[in-house]
């Protein structure tokens, strides 16, 4: 510890080696939640590996459960590693969660279609071969 911080310490009254919060505890999870965190981690990554590696279902179809499993799994590692929710932190943290998902969902769609009317608008490709 600096001696800043024993200056804090002896003047608050506290004493050392005692872990001290100042109100604000952080969640922490228990073994059993992190356990379950973990199972549903390997499920969430094991099926959607099975799928794709089995090929019983269209590309297009396999591509779309990837990416809902993957959607899935990034909630599971919010609650259950992250340990975020609508209360921890007064909801700043949700708040900062929506903000840049709203962001990243303009992003996107602003992306895809700039690359769409791209596609759609470029000239088309001659035969190379016509050229002298």
């Amino acid at each position: 510890m600096s001696a800043a911080t024993h200056a804090h310490d002896a003047a608050h009254g506290h004493t050392a080696g005692h872990d001290h919060d100042h109100g604000h505890a952080a969640p922490h999870g228990s073994l059993k939640s992190y356990l379950i965190g973990f199972a549903l981690s390997v499920l969430l990554t094991a099926v959607p590996f099975g799928l794709v590696m089995a090929g019983v279902l269209s590309p297009a179809v396999t591509g779309y459960l990837v990416v809902a499993f993957a959607a899935v799994q990034i909630v599971v590692h919010m609650i259950f590693f992250l340990h975020m929710n609508a209360k921890s932190e007064g909801g700043w943290t949700m708040l900062a969660l929506i903000f840049t998902v709203v962001i990243m969902a303009i992003v996107l769609s602003g992306s895809l279609w700039v690359m769409h009317h791209l596609n759609t608008n470029m000239m088309p490709i001659h035969d190379m071969s016509d050229m002298p």
